[in-house]
């Protein structure tokens, strides 16, 4: 009786052994058909067809801008201690012209406002004042060159992959018309998905871009605030 028992028992484990290795066996294929069956980012873009070219284009042309403004922003140093104080020994001392040949040779926006500046020495502060903000303004729409283009590709490129998702739509329902009576359901679900993959796409760049133009139009008016300060402190010391 003993030895049946164990028998039995030894059966039982055996048998639940292998319907544990049945089970994991079931589910591994599950997962490998899941995972052939799943597309990856590259795959699902190429289903969208010519609009995510499109929204390709915006959106290199969206990074370009973006990059190219950081790399002008990092150059503009409006508190440059050196080129401040070698403008304030000349002023003092009355080198009009040395201190507008450095502003030449320097050849930025800070020296550029300066130069407006230098040329209105001895007015009425107001004067001055006027002929650095007009300068200043110059300067700041250099700055914000290329920012309307990405203000622009942020509002536009929803609207086109949704353009993209309508034409889709419209393609899937001809397609089901053309079928007749022969209507298979991943006709309708195939072309649904493939119109859906531009209004992400869409959104995606849409998305960055507006962020990336948020971002640029900080720095800008960060500083467009300095170079008010500035202005600020040259015509109290300059005018009469």
């Amino acid at each position: 009786m003993h030895y049946m028992n164990m028998f039995l028992q030894t059966t039982s484990l055996a048998q639940a052994l292998g319907d544990n290795v049945a089970a994991d066996g079931q589910m591994a294929i599950q997962m490998a058909e899941e995972s052939a069956n799943r597309m990856n980012l590259f795959e699902m873009a190429t289903k969208g067809g010519w609009i995510m070219i499109v929204l390709l284009i915006l959106s290199l042309i969206c990074f370009y801008i973006f990059f190219n403004r950081i790399a002008v922003y990092r150059k503009v140093t409006v508190k440059d201690p050196s080129f401040l104080d070698r403008i304030k020994d000349y002023m003092k001392n009355g080198e009009i012209k040395s201190a507008q040949i450095l502003c030449k040779a320097t050849n930025s926006p800070l020296s550029r406002i300066v130069e407006k500046g230098i040329g209105l020495y001895g007015l009425d502060s107001k004067d001055i004042h006027a002929g650095m903000e007009n300068a200043a303004n110059i300067e700041i729409s250099r700055l914000e060159k290329g920012l309307s283009g990405m203000a622009t590709i942020a509002s536009a490129a929803p609207m086109i992959g949704f353009l993209g998702t309508v034409i889709g739509m419209v393609r899937a329902f001809w397609e089901m018309s053309n079928a007749g009576n022969n209507i298979d359901v991943s006709l309708l679900s195939g072309g649904i998905y493939e119109a859906m993959i531009t209004t992400v796409g869409g959104l995606i760049v849409g998305i960055i871009a507006l962020f990336a133009y948020n971002y640029l139009v900080t720095r800008v008016d960060r500083i467009a605030n300095e170079m008010e300060y500035f202005i600020q402190e040259f015509t109290v010391n300059s005018g009469k």
